[in-house]
C-alpha cells in the first residue's frame, strides 16, 4: 500500500475542539504510525504549522505538593505504597510555599504551573488548601494545572469554581494493556474522571506513558481514545518511561527512539490544536532525539531539575538546546495577564 493510499484512509479533517466526537479508527491511525518516517514527520510538521508557531515552546513547571504513600499500584510509579522504591511519604505542602515556588517558576519563564499529589483521590479535608493553591498561583498570572488522582463531580466542580485551568489525569496506555500496569482502578475510572473535569469547565490535560512493554498498537489505541473523546484534550503529555528501582517496571527496557518520535507525530496529526508535551524521560533523550520530537509537533516541555520525584534536564541544558535549534519560550500568557 502506498503512502498516498494510506492517507486516503485517514479522516479528511480531525475534529476541532468542541466538536461532538472524533472519527479516528485504529486502522487509520496505525496506517499513519507505520508510514515512511519522512512522510509521517512531514505531515505532522505541516499540521503543526497550521495551528502553532513552529519555533515557540511552552514552558511548564511541575511541583509535587504531596509525595509518596499513594495507595494505587501503578507499575511505573515510585510513589506507590505497594513498591519498595525507598521514597518516603510526605505531608501536603503549605499553601504559601507552593505559591512562592510558583513565583520562582514564573520569574524563570514558566507560564503554566502544575501541582501533583500522590493520592488515589483528594480527601475533603485537603480541598480547602488545594483551592487556595489554585487561587494563589493564578494571582501570579500563570495558568494552573493539578493532578490529584480521581475526582468525583463535586470535587471537579469545586476546582472549576476556584478557576483551575487544567486538570491532568493520564489514561497511561491502551485499554488492552492497562491491566498489565495498574490493578487498583480501571481504565473506565480514568475516563469517568475526565468527564467530571470537562463538565466542570476545566481544560483536560491527558496523555500517557510509552516504553512500558506495550506494542505499537497500544500506543496507537491510546491516542485513538484521546482523539475520540467528546472534546480532544487541550494538552497531551507524552511520557517516556523512567525505569525506577523497586517498581514492577524497573526492568521494562527502553523504547526505540524512532518509535517514540512516531508517537509524538501521530499525536500531533490526530490532535492538531492540542499542546503536545514532551514530558518525562527527557534525561534519557539525546539532543537529536528531542529535536526530532519538536519537529514532529511537540511544543511544550517541563522545565526544572525534577518532575515530581524523577530527574529532568536542567534549565541550562534546555536553554542551550533551544539556542542550537532556534527555539523560543512561549511567554504570551504572562504578557496577557496581570502580573503580581
Amino acid at each position: 500500500m502506498t503512502f498516498a493510499s494510506r492517507l486516503d484512509q485517514t479522516p479528511s479533517a480531525t475534529p476541532a475542539r468542541g466538536d461532538i466526537c472524533g472519527n479516528w479508527t485504529t486502522e487509520a491511525a496505525l496506517a499513519l504510525y507505520e508510514a515512511p518516517f519522512n512522510d509521517l514527520l512531514f505531515r505532522a510538521q505541516t499540521v503543526h504549522r497550521r495551528h502553532f508557531d513552529p519555533n515557540k515552546i511552552q514552558l511548564s513547571r511541575l511541583l509535587s505538593i504531596k509525595t509518596g504513600g499513594c495507595p494505587e499500584d501503578c507499575g511505573y510509579c515510585s510513589q506507590s505504597a505497594h513498591h519498595d522504591s525507598g521514597l518516603k511519604a510526605s505531608r501536603l505542602l503549605e499553601v504559601d510555599r507552593v505559591v512562592a515556588e510558583a513565583r520562582k517558576a514564573r520569574d524563570a519563564g514558566a507560564t503554566r504551573y502544575c501541582m501533583g499529589a500522590a493520592w488515589r483521590s483528594p480527601k475533603d479535608r485537603d480541598m480547602e488548601a488545594v483551592v487556595a493553591m489554585v487561587e494563589g498561583v493564578k494571582a501570579l498570572g500563570m495558568e494552573t494545572c493539578m493532578t490529584l488522582g480521581m475526582l468525583d463531580s463535586g470535587q471537579a466542580a469545586r476546582l472549576g469554581e476556584a478557576g483551575l485551568d487544567y486538570y491532568n489525569h493520564n489514561i497511561d496506555t491502551s485499554e488492552r494493556h492497562y491491566g498489565k500496569v495498574i490493578s487498583t482502578h480501571s481504565f473506565a475510572d480514568r475516563l469517568e474522571t475526565l468527564a467530571h473535569v470537562r463538565q466542570s469547565g476545566i481544560k483536560v490535560c491527558c496523555g500517557g506513558i510509552v516504553g512500558m512493554g506495550e506494542q505499537a498498537i497500544d500506543r496507537v489505541d491510546m491516542l485513538v481514545t484521546l482523539a475520540n473523546l467528546p472534546e480532544q484534550p487541550e494538552s497531551v503529555p507524552i511520557n517516556m518511561l523512567i525505569p525506577i528501582e523497586g517498581t514492577p517496571l524497573a526492568k521494562a527496557g527502553s523504547i526505540d527512539p524512532i518509535a517514540f518520535v512516531r508517537t509524538i507525530a501521530l499525536a500531533r496529526i490526530m490532535m492538531p490544536k492540542s499542546y503536545v508535551r514532551l514530558s518525562a524521560g527527557r534525561t534519557a533523550m539525546t539532543d537529536e532525539m528531542q529535536a526530532l520530537c519538536f519537529f514532529a509537533g511537540a511544543n511544550s516541555i517541563f522545565v526544572g531539575d525534577t518532575l515530581l520525584t524523577a530527574g529532568n534536564p536542567g534549565e541550562d541544558r534546555d536553554a542551550a538546546l533551544f539556542r542550537r535549534l532556534g527555539l523560543e519560550a512561549k511567554v504570551e500568557a504572562l504578557k496577557q495577564q496581570k502580573i503580581v
